[in-house]
């Protein structure tokens, strides 16, 4: 007894030191990719990451990386469905995606995705896109343009309630799709804005919906240091009061601390959209702000070389 009793330190102590060593040998082996900015030049930038918070950025992956993404949103910090109870939304969990996205060259990338889904009013979707930067702000432009294309696919179970938005008479109807432009410009070394007009579209919805939505976002990045950056977001989506009725569908908004690491691009943010893309959160927006209704997220990306 009295053997196993210090035998345990002893296999705890020798795991836990093969652990730092093991990880002092990784970073070590990454240092040099770190200091070539894993596929990002930052004296060109104008974002840091191809996202923004919610929505895309300017940017693209260099040609032969790989980003892995992981994405969450949790439930409200405030308001009936928050407080200390809910440990400020932590206890709950509003969506998370995990995706891959790849540089198919230095102004084209290409990304697929799995996200959980808020259940308002879909669950488990898949998402595509593809992005194209036309141009990079220097000495031949004034701004950075790109355009990005995307959908998503519901492979949630259709519900037998046919007055349902998920009831899926058809398999089309499980599918969105959005286009943008994107224009973004950095005004100086700590200032970065972009305009984002975006069209989304989908097949099938409520009785209070329409189809096709025209939204306008607007974003902005106050860089503090080299590490640090205030980076914001607002997506206003246009229809009519009749059509959509504003008392039910919000309009996106976001904030967030922007976090450069070894090899890493981390994001903490609070927005009051619980969904994850662009079919999601400007569409499917229901929080108010002045309600308490807004949560905390983060975001993780790590970019590998594939092909140099």
């Amino acid at each position: 007894m009295i053997s196993k009793i210090h035998l345990f330190p002893l296999l705890f102590t020798s795991f836990f030191c093969s652990i730092q060593v093991f990880s002092q040998d990784t970073i070590l082996a990454e240092e040099p990719i770190v200091t070539d900015d894993l596929g990002y030049d930052s004296d060109e930038k104008t974002f840091f990451s191809t996202r923004i918070i919610n929505g895309h950025s300017v940017e693209t992956i260099s040609k032969g990386y790989m980003e892995m993404r992981i994405e969450h949103r949790f439930g409200d910090m405030a308001g009936t469905n928050g407080g200390v109870q809910n440990m400020f939304g932590f206890d709950n969990l509003s969506d998370m995606r995990i995706a891959l996205e790849y540089g198919v060259t230095k102004d084209l990338m290409v990304g697929f995705g799995r996200s959980k889904g808020t259940g308002a009013p879909y669950r488990s979707l898949l998402d595509g896109f593809v992005k194209y930067r036309a141009m990079r702000q220097g000495e031949k432009y004034p701004i950075s343009l790109a355009f990005i294309g995307g959908s998503t696919f519901t492979y949630q179970k259709a519900s037998s309630d046919q007055s349902q938005v998920n009831h899926f008479p058809k398999a089309s109807h499980r599918m969105a799709y959005f286009v943008q432009m994107n224009v973004a410009r950095r005004f100086c070394d700590w200032l970065s804005v972009a305009v984002m007009p975006t069209f989304v579209h989908r097949n099938y919805v409520a009785a209070n919906d329409i189809n096709s939505l025209v939204s306008l976002g607007g974003a902005f990045r106050l860089k503090l240091n080299q590490k640090f950056a205030i980076i914001g977001e607002y997506y206003h989506a246009f229809h009519g009061e009749n059509s959509r009725p504003s008392d039910i569908f919000k309009q996106s908004m976001a904030i967030a601390l922007e976090w450069q690491t070894f090899g890493h691009n981390f994001t903490i943010n609070i927005t009051n959209s619980g969904g994850l893309g662009e079919t999601q959160f400007i569409p499917y927006t229901y929080e108010n702000l002045m309600k308490g209704q807004f949560r905390f997220g983060f975001c993780v990306g790590r970019k590998f070389i594939v092909n140099e």
